[in-house]
């Protein structure tokens, strides 16, 4: 069943049904039906129709006139009610499919008793009800099968529901909505000045989509809303867990942890705070290179930066119970995120932007913490190259995914998957600046000197064998080969 509702949200729920102009695909009023049969079946149109409109709920009401809303009151008593042998809510419940939630309320509306039954919208396939399934056309109920075009509408918005339009707190006041998201941080990240008064913040807020008007008056703050800017994640029950955890273990296992925080705020709002807390915890690398002798953290932050965003962007939501993590060991550091990448991950580097959270990417791409032209795995790839770390690897982990940064060795210590990883992502990165692969390029890549050219063309071999790299031109001498991937 759905969470029980206060008495002042249900009577607020009802001024503003009543207050429609007319009857809609997901409101519908009566004043004594107690058919059992069309219940069902208006359980079916109503959730199927709700999920047309983009509503979270439909409502069925009785005790209100349907020409004129006005409150008359009902001899209707859901909790009575029996079909059969069966109380008409179980037998109601058993005959839908899939089963969603429903719940019927009795409130007082006056010396008038009014009926509420409060429908999920369908999710993920329309809803049926002895195995048919319906559909509001305006004010009528009919079969879903008669209009097709309705039907694959249908279909279409269960493959496009987002998790950031579904509300993560519902029919709150103007001061909880400010007490609960940190809005000087919205407008100070896109740059804004800070409206005076408190109309124009939640009017700003709306029209990105961060709260929505409640049907019970009021607002909704949207997940979109909660996820990026709640001062704190732990006072949206269900969004608790999506917060990000960093932990710091003592050695190459997680034996012994040396320290952990899980964080507090939205993701926009604590960023450059989680940035800077991670690279604090980081070691020290002394970097070598021409011209180029300094300190820095032993990972790039720039990489640490991207992959971060990319865990915290690309999530699954729905996967319940986990959130995304950083985790540092003495010689690499893992950042997982819930849910299997959508393309294969050696493709991540070329592979143009996919998002299952589109809402949350847009957003975050506007305040400048990822781009819109990919990935930003090639910055990552350039960045471990740069620094002379081994390349980063890119797991699937049962519903998750995991990248690892490693902390730097020679190349003399590097294994042969090691080897090969790197080469891959060097002909990958070359591949997508308009470039080859050369043995003068990968000899860059790894520090080799020219007189050990040879070591190059070892490990070239190594990839060309792995089948993750090809020659561009067969025909070309080894002197002068160049390499694509696999896939180029």
């Amino acid at each position: 069943m759905m969470a029980d509702r206060t008495s002042e949200y249900l009577k607020g729920l009802l001024r503003e049904l009543c207050a429609l102009p007319r009857e809609t695909e997901w409101v519908e009023f009566k004043v004594n039906c107690n058919d059992s049969q069309e219940i069902g079946e208006y359980i079916s149109a109503l959730s199927n129709s709700a999920a047309l409109c983009g509503k979270a709920s439909a409502y069925l009401i009785w005790g209100v006139k349907d020409n004129n809303h006005e409150i008359v009151g009902t001899a209707f008593t859901p909790g009575t009610m029996k079909k059969g042998n069966e109380e008409l809510e179980s037998w109601l419940l058993r005959l839908l499919s899939p089963r969603i939630h429903f719940c019927f309320y009795e409130v007082a509306a006056g010396a008038e008793s009014v009926v509420i039954l409060e429908i999920a919208r369908a999710s993920n396939k329309p809803v049926q009800f002895q195995g048919q399934e319906f559909i509001r056309i305006g004010s009528y109920k009919k079969k879903l099968k008669d209009y097709p075009e309705k039907e694959r509408e249908l279909w279409r918005i269960f493959d496009q529901i987002p998790f950031e339009d579904l509300a993560a707190a519902e029919h709150l006041s103007d001061e909880d909505v400010l007490k609960l998201l940190d809005y000087p941080s919205y407008f100070d990240l896109l740059g804004l000045g800070l409206p005076a008064d408190r109309k124009n913040i939640l009017q700003r807020l709306s029209e990105d989509d961060m709260i929505s008007s409640c049907n019970a008056g009021g607002w909704n703050i949207t997940n979109l809303g909660a996820i990026l800017f709640a001062k704190k994640l732990d006072a949206f029950k269900h969004l608790k867990r999506k917060a990000v955890r960093v932990i710091v273990y003592k050695d190459l296992n997680r034996h012994e942890t040396l320290r952990e925080q899980v964080g507090t705020k939205g993701y926009a709002s604590g960023f450059v705070g989680l940035i800077g807390f991670i690279n604090d915890l980081l070691p020290i690398n002394e970097v070598i290179g021409k011209a180029l002798r300094k300190k820095v953290t032993m990972y790039p932050e720039l990489a640490v930066r991207e992959l971060v965003a990319n865990a915290i962007i690309h999530q699954d939501f729905f996967i319940r119970g986990t959130g995304p993590m950083i985790e540092i060991f003495s010689d690499r550091m893992e950042i997982t995120n819930p849910g299997v990448p959508l393309v294969k991950t050696e493709r991540l580097l070329d592979s143009p932007p996919k998002s299952r959270n589109e809402a949350l990417a847009s957003f975050m791409r506007r305040i400048g913490i990822c781009e819109e032209r990919g990935s930003g795995v090639d910055k990552v790839v350039f960045q471990t190259e740069f620094y002379q770390l081994p390349a980063p690897a890119f797991e699937v982990i049962d519903e998750n995914t995991r990248a690892v940064l490693y902390a730097h060795k020679p190349l003399t210590a590097m294994d042969r998957d090691d080897r090969i990883r790197a080469c891959y992502l060097h002909s990958c990165l070359k591949h997508v600046n308009r470039t080859f692969m050369t043995n003068s390029s990968l000899r860059e890549r790894f520090g080799i000197e020219e007189k050990n050219s040879a070591i190059a063309s070892r490990i070239i071999k190594e990839t060309l064998g792995s089948r993750l790299v090809r020659p561009y031109d067969e025909h070309m001498s080894k002197k002068y080969a160049k390499y694509v991937p696999f896939w180029a």
